[in-house]
């Protein structure tokens, strides 16, 4: 039932599970490109946003594990550090936290009581994202935060979270195909929109990006007058690597340790110190003692996470072939000479053949399972398609039987990696209590 009023929607908005019934409402919902709705909602509430200092980052991967790692270091710097990003894993406060815990259920039922009135006075509706966003920067304002690591939720120029001035610093991660109906077919096209986050006389850290999509993206900067530096991958040092995690060296900053697992989560902790040397250049006090506990308390969860061993189990949430291919690299660099079930399971609106030809040298048999989302390719429609590779698929019913049939096969001795949605990664995270 709709909230239709203003008292109606502050009396209401009692409990967690009120404000989530509120935030969830199909009178939100939809995906609407433009800055007006988050603008006038902020407006209403008094600009929040205003209060707050901001990193703002955009990316098709390594956007999330990127803002982790930089929040923990920030956080590890005695900086009030708020970190917002999305979807959620397993509980949809994790959505917004401050130094790394996530929005009560009081803070949650407060913050949305108070902007609900808004929301429903507004004409043209803001979308469900719109909502949460300004939710999170009441929530941020009223914490305090020193600095906040905010995330965009899809592109960057018409995202809600671009409604923020001037960042200290914006910063895009590495960008491929994904969400092109809305963003465009190429990855020029999807660099352009993620470079929207680019604002004037304020400086940019970039993921290390082939030719042309850089081109996008320092042509932008040099439009506006944004300082511009490209993480320098041929300065990360690897020490060590394995299971338990990585020790490497970047530029000044040596023997680095970093839980998160893969080349790729070097290249991604190689960005966000080049972010950190930005802030220290505007004066933060961020020590190398800082950096070093930030990145070894990084806790990040389904990008390559091991849950279980005898038979190991990762959980990747990785939806789109660029994460495919990192998934494929890191299972046969992890696991070189064991057999590896992949649980696979993804949207219907991906490139699920493309992760899927990506991810087969690394499979020995395919588990297909069904995400829990309106948008789900059904599994057993999936395995008919993955039987062209000529290896054994089985599909399942339900999450739960696809996890126990694919640790089954993989025996004491194997792997098991569920892939290809965040949306079956809660699930799969659950049924082993995590």
């Amino acid at each position: 039932m709709l909230y239709c009023s203003y008292k109606k929607a502050e009396a209401k908005i009692l409990t967690a599970k009120e404000a989530m019934q509120f935030i969830h409402e199909k009178v939100w919902q939809g995906s609407k490109p433009g800055l007006s709705r988050t603008r006038e909602l902020l407006s209403k509430m008094s600009n929040p946003q205003t209060s707050l200092r901001f990193i703002h980052i955009a990316g098709t991967n390594g956007k999330g594990s990127t803002s982790a790692m930089l929040a923990g270091i920030l956080q590890a710097a005695g900086l009030t550090t708020g970190l917002y990003t999305s979807p959620y894993i397993s509980d949809f406060s994790e959505r917004m936290r401050i130094n790394g815990k996530p929005i009560t259920d009081e803070e949650l039922a407060s913050v949305t009581a108070f902007c609900a009135p808004f929301a429903l006075s507004m004409e043209d509706r803001p979308t469900e994202f719109e909502l949460v966003t300004a939710i999170a920067m009441e929530y941020f304002a009223r914490g305090k935060c020193d600095l906040v690591v905010l995330e965009t939720g899809m592109g960057g120029r018409l995202d809600s979270t671009n409604v923020i001035e001037s960042p200290l610093c914006s910063v895009i991660t590495n960008i491929g195909l994904d969400h092109t109906r809305e963003l465009g077919d190429t990855v020029e096209k999807i660099a352009s929109e993620k470079a929207g986050i680019i604002k004037k006389d304020c400086p940019t850290v970039v993921y290390a990006l082939p030719e042309n999509v850089m081109d996008v993206i320092s042509g932008r900067c040099r439009e506006i007058f944004s300082s511009l530096t490209i993480a320098d991958f041929d300065e990360i040092k690897t020490i060590s690597d394995s299971r338990e995690g990585q020790v490497f060296s970047y530029k000044e900053f040596e023997n680095l340790e970093l839980p998160l697992l893969g080349t790729h989560q070097l290249n991604n902790a190689a960005v966000a110190l080049e972010v950190i040397k930005v802030l220290r250049s505007q004066g933060y006090r961020i020590t190398a003692d800082a950096v070093r506990q930030g990145l070894l308390k990084t806790d990040w969860p389904a990008r390559f996470e091991i849950i279980s061993e005898k038979p190991f189990f990762v959980v990747d949430g990785g939806h789109n072939p660029q994460c495919a291919e990192t998934v494929r690299d890191n299972l046969l660099k992890y696991f070189p000479d064991i057999k590896r079930v992949v649980l696979f399971g993804v949207l219907a609106d991906k490139d699920y053949m493309g992760q899927a030809e990506l991810l087969n040298s690394a499979a020995d048999v395919f588990v297909t399972i069904t995400p829990q989302n309106p948008r789900a390719l059904d599994a057993f429609l999936l395995a008919d398609k993955l039987k062209g590779f000529g290896k054994p698929v089985i599909a399942c019913e339900s999450t739960e039987c696809g996890i126990e049939t694919a640790l089954k096969l993989a025996g004491q001795d194997g792997v098991v990696c569920s892939v290809g949605s965040l949306y079956s990664a809660g699930r799969v995270r659950a049924f082993f209590g995590k």
